[in-house]
């Protein structure tokens, strides 16, 4: 389908760009990027933004953040029918202990409710950041297909520091919005391999999120148990990056590979803690057990 934009005035044009620019995030919202992010203000080298990844962990974050909100208040609910029955029992002691942690229930249900609003406040800035890039995008391409204008060409120019516009506060947010996601703790609960593990066998193993590494060294004891030189690791979520875990066999001076796979980290914004097992060679002879607690 052929479009012309011949009939939009340089006036007209300039209008629709300063539109898009007036939408600015960095405009609209007092938003300031966190030591951590720095690489993310403007003029910095940035990468491409991934609109359904970020919708998929913010629907899952919001989700847990809504459970602990839930269980908070469930809890609340607890103590303050306690708190009621104790009153009359003018057990005053208990009565102000049960009073203290109520505060400080209702202080930490406050806390997730902010958290669970700033969250919500950044996607929805994300969102309309992803509408006008898209939108500036398809007008880009529309007036590359009109004849070529002096307008035209200005239009071109515009729209084209928008779309980079929109792309830069895009990637701010996403590094605003990590900032957010909390901790994984994450223990090593052993390998599982059946005949595959025998006593005196040692391996590595290497889980990474990112720039985020964890190398730890095991061997199966001659009572089957297995011995780790660390037991828990803390790792920063991150929008973009899925878990990477590399086992290899330490056989004296040499190394075999037993397997490599990646595990997302989605299903992890629970308040329980995640019991996994991950197969790691293809046959799923050889498993690794992992608990992680968001």
């Amino acid at each position: 389908r052929s479009c012309s934009f011949t009939g939009f005035s340089t006036v007209q044009s300039r209008k629709v760009a300063k539109s898009l620019s007036r939408s600015s995030v960095r405009s609209r919202m007092s938003l300031k990027p966190p030591k951590a992010y720095n690489s993310l203000q403007k003029g910095a080298l940035i990468w491409d933004p991934k609109p359904l990844q970020v919708k998929k962990i913010f629907e899952a974050l919001k989700k847990g953040l809504n459970e602990y909100l839930e269980a908070h208040q469930a809890e609340l609910d607890y103590l303050s029918g306690r708190h009621k029955d104790t009153k009359r029992n003018s057990r005053l002691a208990f009565y102000y202990d049960l009073d203290k942690q109520i505060r400080s229930v209702e202080r930490y249900i406050r806390k997730l409710e902010f958290h669970i609003s700033k969250v919500e406040e950044l996607y929805e800035a994300y969102c309309i950041q992803c509408r006008l890039r898209d939108g500036a995008t398809n007008m880009k391409h529309a007036f590359s297909l009109s004849p070529a204008t002096k307008a035209s060409r200005e239009s071109l120019v515009e729209l084209y520091k928008n779309v980079q516009e929109c792309t830069e506060d895009m990637c701010f947010i996403e590094g605003a919005l990590e900032v957010h996601l909390g901790e994984f703790h994450v223990k090593m609960k052993g390998l599982v391999g059946f005949a595959r593990l025998c006593p005196g066998d040692q391996y590595e193993v290497f889980v990474r999120l990112g720039r985020q590494k964890w190398r730890l060294k095991g061997k199966i004891e001659s009572d089957d148990s297995q011995t780790w030189d660390e037991e828990e690791k803390v790792f920063i979520p991150n929008l973009h990056e899925k878990f990477e875990i590399k086992v290899t066999e330490l056989r004296g001076l040499a190394t075999i590979l037993v397997g490599v796979v990646t595990c997302d980290s989605i299903n992890f914004f629970t308040t329980k803690p995640q019991a996994i097992v991950v197969d790691i060679t293809e046959l799923g002879t050889i498993k690794l057990r992992l608990e992680v607690l968001w």
